[in-house]
């Protein structure tokens, strides 16, 4: 483990915290990692109207333009890490107890392998995933094969 992830107090912290993503209301500072994978877990968990592999793009995109960031070839939106991460959610939600609270299973996964920052870096080396290529759309890893849900 790399450092100690910033956990959630509740479950309605987290909603709030997806909700204002999606409105384009939070706070440049609050978008971190941890937000980021609590706010994937919480559309997987309690959004059936939200796809996240095929919506987390836009909704990303738009959230970085709302504060002031840029989407480019060297910043912002990074579609092979969002889909990494997003199938490390999935796994991880797949062997976890469905009637956990909200806050436990987030806070679970930010314990987790897959919480990591560095989670995508044994499946993908640092120039592939840090690539303009990899920035831009899915790229296969090169290393070992991302687990699946």
């Amino acid at each position: 483990m790399t450092d100690e992830p910033r956990l959630f107090t509740s479950d309605a912290a987290i909603r709030s915290l997806g909700e204002r993503m999606l409105a384009c209301t939070l706070a440049k500072a609050e978008w971190t990692h941890e937000a980021h994978l609590a706010t994937t877990l919480w559309l997987v968990v309690e959004r059936p109207d939200i796809v996240p592999e095929r919506d987390l793009p836009h909704l990303i995109r738009r959230y970085n333009e709302s504060v002031g960031g840029v989407n480019s070839d060297t910043e912002g939106y990074h579609e092979t890490i969002t889909q990494c991460f997003l199938r490390g959610v999935r796994g991880y939600l797949a062997r976890t107890d469905a009637s956990l609270p909200l806050v436990e299973k987030a806070n679970g996964l930010l314990l987790a392998e897959e919480g990591q920052r560095d989670w995508p870096l044994p499946f993908y080396s640092r120039e592939l995933l840090f690539s303009v290529e990899a920035r831009r759309g899915w790229v296969e890893p090169d290393l070992a094969e991302v687990p699946d849900a």
